[in-house]
């Protein structure tokens, strides 16, 4: 958690508001690809890339 409050500090200080999409969106394909791994849900997810 310490990573994520620097993170977050790095981002206030700077003003680089412009990170906060492009963060949001790897995680979201990281949790993605963690989940579909071993799912049945993974034939329809590779038929959307």
């Amino acid at each position: 958690m310490d990573f994520l409050k620097d993170l977050w500090m790095y981002l206030r200080e700077r003003k680089k508001w412009w990170l906060m999409p492009v963060i949001v969106i790897l995680l979201l394909f990281g949790v993605l690809i963690i989940l579909s791994s071993g799912s049945a849900i993974a034939p329809f997810i590779y038929t959307l890339f």
